[in-house]
């Protein structure tokens, strides 16, 4: 069956003739057409991605597209702007928002021959755990649909999980994309902060945010970041240096042999579930097998990532949501003054769990407080990142669990703000430091649901994250 195939599997067929471009996409169409995870919030029209499959069938005939990903059709999370297509960011805000520009990875994708065929469902502005805040509704787990998909990038993780889309993009802010790999039992990359264009991607917390791919394995989500990785004029954020695509992924015996692996025990003790730590483990004893030295660590920072996180990503979510104010673009509520058509626009237009961060940003920066939680975030940022350089002038990567615990029930995470936010333990202060980190899956709990494993490497060593991922993945082929 078509939607079996992996993004290079599909490429490569359709590069040989035995399937075509058309049939790709209409097997893509059809499958997020008849979702039950409710991963899709929008659809391109079918007239006009046969149009381009016809094109872009065409230019690979001819040899013009030598992309292996040439034909592929991908779904994109749904606060990455895509020109004439909604792009809602999950949010009765901007329910009725069509971009007049795409982002710098759509258009990269793009001409590449990749067809985008929809948006994918996720928590409103990137703000939660489990694609629950959505104006759209909650993305279902496609393991089990009383389950959550994980979040903020939850339709992107649950629509590859179900075969409704054979790759999709997200965004990772504090692990949106690695969670809900983990959660949904697919691979998520999160690439070194920089090295992908946020030109495009309707902005949450800018100094966090990251875009990346996820795939049905790392040589997917590789191929994917060697497409849309670069250097972008348009992102005062992206990093200029010669090359930032990854290589071809040639993943062998000889990239695990002799590597120091580290295991933080912080990540293996207590709040952990055990079955989640028994398969981390698991995948820490394949390394070791295959010729790796792993060690035990300690990341005495850990109790303070995730209120450094919180105070940093709310401060700069409520400067970058003020831009809403029902005057430029997006709802806007009826009034007879402005102040008054700022507030009700802001208050109907925005979910409770949206509201809840920019009133806490809003706090965290204002006079008197300052000094006393932003500034002091910024420098709990700063300490983590030296740390981690530490880590890795002795270790090449740190493996951890990617969430203490498997998919929770839908409604569960949602009613208990402290451990939505807990969920994420693992994931922040890959962002705070602005480090490259894959979610791979490692096995299933009793429940029948997903675990995944984290593996995080030095900054700018995507190439080698992604290396390992593929050495892991084959040899459990």
């Amino acid at each position: 069956m078509i939607l079996d195939l992996s993004a290079l599997q599909l490429g490569r067929k359709i590069k040989s003739g035995e399937i075509s471009v058309s049939e790709a996409v209409q097997a893509a169409l059809n499958a997020a057409e008849s979702s039950s995870t409710n991963s899709f919030i929008s659809l391109a029209s079918r007239e006009k991605c046969m149009e381009q499959a016809t094109a872009i069938q065409a230019k690979i005939q001819s040899g013009e597209l030598t992309s292996p990903l040439a034909g592929v059709p991908i779904a994109i999370k749904d606060n990455i702007c895509t020109k004439g297509l909604l792009t809602s960011c999950a949010s009765k805000m901007l329910e009725n928002f069509i971009p007049p520009y795409s982002a710098t990875v759509v258009e990269r994708l793009e001409k590449a021959g990749l067809i985008v065929i929809g948006k994918l469902n996720m928590d409103e502005f990137a703000m939660g755990s489990t694609s629950e805040t959505s104006y759209y509704g909650a993305v279902k787990n496609p393991w089990d649909k009383n389950r959550v998909s994980g979040g903020s990038s939850g339709g992107s993780a649950a629509a590859v999980a179900a075969r409704e889309a054979f790759c999709s993009l997200g965004s990772d802010t504090g692990g949106s994309i690695r969670q809900p790999a983990s959660y949904c039992g697919v691979t998520g990359f999160k690439p070194t902060y920089g090295t992908v264009s946020r030109h495009g991607l309707l902005a949450y917390a800018s100094s966090l945010d990251q875009i990346g791919p996820i795939g049905r394995d790392a040589a997917d989500c590789a191929a994917i970041y060697k497409v849309i990785a670069g250097h972008d004029p348009k992102d005062g954020t992206s990093l200029k240096l010669s090359d930032l695509s990854a290589t071809e992924q040639q993943a062998s015996l000889h990239s695990v042999r002799e590597k120091k692996i580290a295991l933080p025990s912080e990540c293996f003790g207590d709040g952990v579930e055990e079955e989640v730590r028994a398969h981390v483990l698991t995948v820490a004893d394949t390394f070791r097998s295959m010729g790796a030295e792993v060690e035990y660590i300690s990341l005495p920072f850990n109790d303070y990532v995730i209120p450094a996180y919180y105070i940093i990503a709310t401060a700069e979510s409520s400067s970058n949501l003020s831009r809403y104010d029902g005057v430029k673009y997006g709802y806007r509520a009826g009034a007879d003054d402005l102040a008054t058509l700022y507030n009700m626009t802001r208050s109907e237009g925005f979910g409770t769990e949206v509201i809840k961060r920019i009133l806490l940003g809003t706090f965290v920066l204002s006079s008197g407080f300052y000094d006393s939680y932003y500034k002091k975030a910024l420098q709990v940022k700063a300490i983590i990142k030296n740390y981690f350089d530490k880590i890795f002038s002795k270790y090449d990567f740190i493996i951890s669990p990617v969430a203490p615990t498997t998919a929770p029930l839908l409604g569960e995470s949602i009613n208990d703000t402290l451990k939505m936010y807990l969920s994420d333990i693992f994931t922040v202060s890959v962002n705070l430091a602005g480090l490259p980190a894959v979610s791979v899956p490692c096995g299933f709990d009793s429940k029948g649901m997903p675990v995944g494993a984290q593996i995080i490497g030095n900054r700018l060593m995507d190439n080698s994250v992604l290396d390992l991922a593929c050495a892991y993945q084959e040899e459990l082929a």
